[in-house]
């Protein structure tokens, strides 16, 4: 197959986007995911570590489509672009590659950089098997914050789960331990990196269902391991004030309804559907 080099940031990383395959294939190669169409783990090229992600079209015509509505690398470039445009954090694509036959995209690949010390989301919340109240609503901030100002910028995204945000402590902040640390002054210790860049999109103003669409898909993901009177806190630190009663049962309504629907779909599709949508009851209760 030719190989099609769309980005590199430096000589080194379109030498490895030349030869990624038998990067891919050689000893050096630490597989993170291997399925019939995706490949993903670390490569080290230079002395540097970086991550790689390649991914196969399923049919001829998809990948001829490809060449205009664009393969995951050309998407990944995009997304990364959205997000470096309104200043939010990412891993930085250092080349992307696609794999032509015949004039058709079968399979594209993305080089980020390593994040380092990034962890997802349960992973943070519940470090070391830890559950620290203070630290908890923290994280829950920090996340909710940067969800909020990224579509209030403009941009949503069509995959919105835990393992799609890694944490990481931001440079310069030291864990905090003392009662008089609080919460939102701890929230700024972490830095959000959004990945799986192939799914962002940009628009004139993100929509209330888009909106609450990408927050039951949250939702759906953090519902494993966290109780329904957290994940109401999410939604009110998302609304970044606790809004009137009325208004408060209203949107709390609006995204239950919206839960169950996915939660329906989902168990039609015979997927597991998470925990139960949040509770209604007592939307201006404290959660515990």
């Amino acid at each position: 197959m030719r190989v099609r080099i769309l980005h590199a940031s430096a000589p080194q990383w379109s030498a490895a986007a030349g030869h990624l395959d038998e990067l891919i294939a050689g000893s050096g190669f630490q597989t993170v995911k291997r399925t019939a169409r995706t490949v993903a783990g670390f490569i080290e090229v230079a002395g540097a570590r970086a991550f790689v992600k390649r991914v196969a079209e399923d049919s001829w015509i998809k990948g001829w489509m490809s060449n205009f509505a664009g393969a995951r690398a050309r998407r990944v470039l995009r997304g990364a672009a959205m997000l470096e445009a309104v200043g939010f954090a990412h891993p930085r694509p250092l080349a992307a590659v696609e794999f032509v036959r015949l004039g058709a995209v079968r399979a594209s690949a993305v080089i980020s950089e390593e994040l380092a010390g990034a962890e997802i989301l349960s992973k943070v919340a519940f470090a070391g098997g830890r559950v620290r109240f203070r630290h908890r609503v923290a994280v829950s901030r920090a996340v909710a914050d940067a969800v909020r100002r990224l579509h209030d910028a403009g941009i949503y995204t069509r995959d919105l789960q835990e393992t799609n945000l890694l944490l990481a402590r931001a440079a310069g902040a030291e864990a905090g331990s003392g009662a008089a640390q609080s919460a939102s002054d701890a929230a700024t210790r972490w830095t959000i990196n959004f990945v799986d860049l192939e799914d962002f999109r940009r628009v004139r103003t993100v929509s209330d269902r888009r909106r609450m669409l990408n927050l039951v898909h949250l939702d759906r993901s953090i519902g494993r391991f966290v109780s329904r009177s957290q994940r109401l806190r999410f939604f009110y630190f998302y609304l970044g004030e606790r809004p009137p009663r009325a208004e408060a049962r209203r949107r709390v309504h609006r995204f239950i309804a919206l839960r169950r629907r996915i939660d329906d779909r989902a168990r039609r599709n015979h997927r597991p559907a998470g925990t139960a949508a949040i509770a209604p009851a007592t939307p201006h209760s404290r959660a515990g």
